[in-house]
């Protein structure tokens, strides 16, 4: 019988490691949480930690072991603050090299009021002041920037990047609703979770979404064993997604392109022809992060025209 697990924490990490766990849990359970902001500041608005998108967990899955994949799907990813925080330049790489100039000498920090019942964000301040948008108003889309699990050969990978076991992706799909699905390089896998954003453009391209805490739900799985995946895949019911995490770009692309068509050949059924034929006319790339030093792109295809064309269904 699954169990629903309460966690407060206290501790947080940078960087995304074998860390001591601060909860075992057992395949199928639910864990109901916090996160606090990119800076360390929570809910309350306290600092409780050092910025670089600190990390809730790891969370300790009871029976994972290398090799296999964890499902992790996202219940609940709700702000639990009235106010995010926004950078109010665009990062220079995004831009042609002659323009950068032109771009606003300080990097500027906006607020924004964060109503979680109207939905919406607001445009509260911004230093230094900006007149140009009054009453600048958009809907929320709450999302969690960087999560993953432990990484291979003992390492402790930044939260500022990202890699096979996740890592700091800030794409836009991992939203409430979705499943993503984890390689599996140390016992019990170690799940950790930050860097919530209210909303966020596509490529994080000011090196911020509307920073903020979150209230986060999750239950965690065993999806398969032994049948180990090599970059983070993703369904939210209407896609099959898969992220790539590298520089350049086209890096990226490459890693993910490969473990969709791995995907669709090792649950589906298709050929790498069928596969090429499909994804060459059905194929969609999002962008994730390409602010920090890898970059994330996803390939994603609907689902359901896979399943109705699937030799294996």
């Amino acid at each position: 019988m699954s169990t629903l697990h309460t966690f407060h924490p206290t501790k947080y990490h940078v960087s995304i490691g074998s860390w001591q766990p601060v909860l075992r849990i057992a395949p199928g359970d639910t864990v109901v949480t916090t996160t606090i902001d990119s800076a360390g500041v929570d809910q309350h608005g306290h600092k409780v930690n050092i910025a670089g998108n600190p990390q809730t967990g790891p969370f300790f899955i009871t029976s994972a072991n290398p090799g296999d994949v964890i499902a992790v799907r996202f219940d609940r990813v709700v702000p639990n603050r009235a106010y995010g925080h926004t950078s109010g330049r665009l990062a220079a790489h995004v831009v042609d090299p002659d323009f950068v100039f032109k771009l606003p000498p300080e990097r500027g920090r906006a607020i924004w009021n964060v109503d979680t019942e109207d939905w919406t964000a607001t445009l509260a301040s911004h230093d230094p002041i900006e007149p140009d948008l009054p009453d600048f108003k958009i809907p929320l889309d709450p999302m969690v920037g960087c999560f993953g699990v432990a990484p291979d050969r003992g390492q402790a990978i930044s939260c500022a990047t990202s890699g096979p076991h996740g890592g700091n992706m800030d794409y836009r799909g991992f939203r409430q609703g979705v499943t993503v699905y984890l390689p599996v390089f140390v016992p019990g896998a170690l799940f950790q979770l930050g860097d919530g954003h209210a909303t966020q453009g596509c490529g994080e391209i000011a090196g911020t979404g509307i920073e903020i805490s979150l209230d986060v739900t999750f239950t965690a799985w065993i999806h398969r064993r032994d049948q180990p995946i090599f970059w983070p895949r993703a369904d939210d019911g209407t896609w099959l997604m898969a992220a790539g995490n590298a520089r350049p770009l086209d890096q990226a692309l490459q890693h993910a392109t490969t473990e969709l068509v791995q995907w669709l050949g090792e649950d589906y059924g298709y050929s790498t022809r069928a596969s090429s034929l499909l994804l060459g006319q059905c194929v969609r790339y999002d962008v994730g992060n390409v602010f920090d030093p890898a970059y994330t792109m996803v390939a994603k295809i609907e689902k359901a025209l896979v399943e109705a064309y699937a030799p294996r269904r």
